[in-house]
């Protein structure tokens, strides 16, 4: 996103400054508008990146991975599952805190996402040195996996990308295939808009028979704090935790 926001930038503030030369100058201003919107993009996609990167000083990405994955709790020969996996990463994380169980990682790998991919993943899983982790396609839309197979549920910013489904039916789905008794934590944003009514959601799983069913703001400085939320366009970031 920062390579190709930055490059239509360029190429539209450009375009922009040939059209007011050849005398077309309300096209030219169209375009530089254009332009200046396209840099505004870049730059908040360079703060992000600098934000979750792996690389950088405040490695956002690696707190809410490793923040997630210490709700996850298996049994001794215990399998969770993490839906939509990307790069391996939360999938990982939840392996190397439970060596006694096995964790399966499973993503579309999309043309949305595709520096993301299986051999991504188990190439990451190599560099960590965790065996105890397998990687598969899959959809959060439809699960490929019968009732109650899993110890444990996870995932991470996932469902808001879905669009055109209802964000709480895909919960309904991953939760579908967690054992009675088995874990679950999903971190995704949560807002209203995208979720609806959260609270009475959370209520539904409780009334179902679900124990220990919590909505977590992470933007209350569990993970980040207001102000970095609002401006990483991350306000209504919400961890959904309980057990089965």
């Amino acid at each position: 996103m920062v390579a190709s926001l930055g490059a239509g930038t360029a190429a539209a503030l450009a375009g922009a400054a040939v059209l007011r030369m050849m005398g077309h100058g309300a096209a030219g201003a169209l375009l530089g508008a254009g332009g200046l919107a396209l840099g505004a993009g870049a730059v908040w996609s360079a703060a992000a990146y600098r934000a979750f990167s792996y690389n950088g000083k405040r490695q956002l990405s690696r707190e809410i991975v490793e923040g997630t994955a210490t709700y996850i709790d298996l049994r001794a020969g215990g399998i969770g599952l993490d839906v939509g996996c990307g790069s391996g990463a939360l999938t990982i994380a939840c392996a190397r805190r439970n060596p006694q169980g096995a964790m399966v990682g499973i993503d579309r790998w999309g043309v949305e996402y595709a520096s993301f991919s299986k051999a991504l993943c188990e190439a990451n899983a190599r560099a960590e040195g965790t065996t105890n982790v397998s990687f598969r396609q899959g959809d959060a839309v439809r699960l490929d996996f019968p009732d109650e197979s899993f110890d444990a549920v996870t995932s991470n910013y996932v469902y808001h990308n879905i669009a055109g489904r209802d964000r709480q039916a895909l919960l309904r789905e991953t939760l579908r295939v967690l054992k009675k008794g088995g874990r679950f934590a999903i971190h995704d944003i949560m807002s209203f808009r995208r979720y609806g009514d959260m609270e009475a959601f959370a209520e539904s799983l409780r009334r179902a028979g679900y124990a220990r069913v919590e909505l977590i703001d992470t933007t209350a400085g569990l993970f980040m704090c207001p102000r970095e939320a609002r401006l990483l366009m991350l306000t209504g970031s919400t961890l959904l935790v309980g057990e089965k």
